[in-house]
């Protein structure tokens, strides 16, 4: 029985293996568990890792420094890539109050911390670490723990050991601000959702619908011309002629007094465009039996050629025939301009004859087996620049040592900016969900598994003979003061809507429980809106002020 033993207790490849794959695996199992409706999903991990630690299963310091760094960089980076098409879209339309409020939360969570540094003298390395679990922000984390290595040449396990004290009652901590705010100011969920129908009015969405053509100052104008005019965006697929003849349009199609037309266009256009040829029809013609060989297909671009091209480039519907009317992209109805840049993954709703259609096929590949191939150069090469990145450092005055944004800030950043931009440059760097949502939980695991199996040594020595106890008090002050403020101060002076205050909170800490608690009490995906809103942003400022805090202040 000694093999069993060394393979426990001992040290090599087998040993570390099977420690961090038992140790999450245990973890994973617990995170099912849910006390009062609340589970702390994967960060039971964390905890599996300090009570295998504490027991003497532990891994060699150089192996869980590498394994560590590398979860870290996975599961940030994966995020990066999730977050980065709708990063800089997220500034629109109110982005820009949400994330200035979301900055606030961070902002104030750091001079909280500072004011409770001074006045406990608690060295700000673990200040740092109970920062990050009360926010239950685990890149911050990892970036506090690598700026005091550069700067020190060891690690502080005091920043670990504070963020696994804080983190359970940094979760519901979260929660029980967002349900506070409800209770202060008296909301009911049915007047909110009054309100935000009112205020919204209706959703905007590209959609279908049929015109007659009586206006006589488009006759015999060809659609080019008509568009132009209009300056609305939209596109006419099909027109029915007063003899029963129809046609797929072209840019140089004209037009007769009476043609019956097919026009897909956003919601809030439909008006102006009625007014302009002509007004709607009470019974619409139905399209598909009118003519037997026009037939509609939902095609996707799988090609990785096609990637970042427009439909102008393409000429689709002068090579072929057929005409796209909208494109589907990650759930959204687009309209099918000549403009429109073409990302793999998206749908397009192609109308034509049979044939032409599956020349359009070959085109742009429609292939579902090469949409599920995974796209590995965009990954390992965004890692290779995020690293890059994250080594330059960055010189300020005032601060005595270079600033970096570390294996979390750089792999980060780079992961928005080729989410966003990779397709101009043509990088395919479409990942399904599913796959993303493999690569994220696998760095997180990970990485949560090293932070553990590093802490658990002095784990609990700290929380009954270091006064860890009160690091709790700390880091419940550091998660509840700022939420409550900002929460406040959102629904008073920026009269924000309380489903958007849910997200807003939920995301200005990072937190997925919390998120999740907001939709099913809400039954609403409204708070999931202003989540992703400031999600991007404050991801990288939990990132960003935890590093200046170590360099400036360790």
């Amino acid at each position: 029985m000694e093999w069993f033993t060394n393979l426990f207790l001992g040290a090599g490849i087998a040993h570390s293996v099977l420690i961090l794959a038992i140790v999450i695996a245990i973890g994973i199992y617990l995170g099912r568990i849910k006390i009062g409706g609340i589970s702390f999903g994967i960060t039971w991990i964390l905890f599996a890792g300090i009570a295998f630690s504490h027991y003497g299963m532990r891994l060699d310091p150089e192996v869980l420094h590498f394994v560590k760094e590398f979860g870290l960089i996975l599961f940030v980076y994966s995020v990066g890539f999730q977050v980065g098409p709708g990063f800089f879209a997220s500034f629109k339309k109110g982005g820009v109050t949400l994330n200035a409020l979301a900055a606030g939360v961070v902002f104030l969570g750091v001079v909280i911390t500072y004011i409770i540094h001074l006045v406990t003298d608690l060295p700000i390395t673990t200040m740092v670490g109970i920062l990050s679990g009360a926010v239950t922000n685990t890149p911050g984390l990892g970036a506090a723990q690598q700026a005091y290595n550069d700067v020190a040449g060891v690690q502080d396990p005091t920043i670990a050991l504070g963020y696994a004290v804080a983190y359970p009652l940094g979760v519901v901590g979260i929660i029980l601000s967002i349900i506070a705010i409800k209770f202060i100011f008296r909301i009911k969920f049915e007047n909110e959702l009054k309100a935000i129908e009112m205020q919204n009015g209706p959703k905007e969405s590209a959609i279908a619908y049929t015109v007659t053509v009586k206006n006589p100052n488009v006759i015999d104008k060809n659609i080019a011309d008509i568009i132009k005019l209009i300056g609305k965006k939209f596109v006419i697929s099909r027109v029915l002629h007063t003899d029963d003849d129809m046609e797929i349009v072209s840019s140089k199609t004209n037009l007769k007094l009476g043609d019956i037309l097919l026009i897909i266009a956003s919601s809030s256009d439909i008006d102006a465009i009625s007014a302009f040829i002509g007004p709607q029809c009470d019974k619409a013609p139905a399209w598909d039996k009118l003519y037997s060989q026009l037939v509609s297909r939902r095609l996707i671009v799988t090609k990785s050629e096609i990637n970042g091209k427009t439909f102008g480039e393409l000429k689709l519907r002068e090579n072929y025939g057929v005409n796209v009317t909208r494109v589907n992209r990650a759930g959204t109805d687009l309209v099918a301009q000549s403009n429109l840049e073409l990302q793999m993954g998206d749908k397009l709703m192609v109308v034509g004859g049979e044939n032409q259609i599956k020349d359009v096929e070959k085109v742009i590949g429609n292939s579902l087996k090469r949409l599920k191939e995974p796209n590995l150069i965009p990954i390992f090469l965004g890692i290779f620049l995020g690293v890059l990145l994250g080594s330059v450092p960055f010189i300020f005055p005032g601060i005595p040592q270079p600033v970096k944004l570390g294996l979390a800030g750089g792999p980060l950043v780079i992961a928005i900016l080729m989410g966003r931009f990779g397709y101009k440059l043509h990088l395919v760097t479409y990942t399904t969900m599913s796959a993303n949502l493999m690569l994220r939980e696998i760095g997180i695991s990970l990485f949560l598994a090293c932070v553990g199996l590093g802490a658990g040594e002095n784990f609990v020595s700290t929380i009954i003979e270091g006064g860890g106890y009160q690091w709790i008090g700390y880091g419940v002050i550091i998660t509840i003061v700022p939420l409550l403020i900002i929460g406040v101060v959102g629904r008073i002076v920026f009269k924000l809507n309380y489903f958007t205050i849910m997200g807003l909170l939920a995301g200005s800490t990072t937190d997925p429980p919390a998120l999740a608690y907001s939709g099913v009490a809400s039954g609403s995906d409204l708070p999931a809106v202003s989540y992703a809103t400031v999600y991007p942003l404050t991801m990288f400022l939990r990132v960003l002020s935890a590093q200046l805090m170590i360099l400036l202040l360790a």
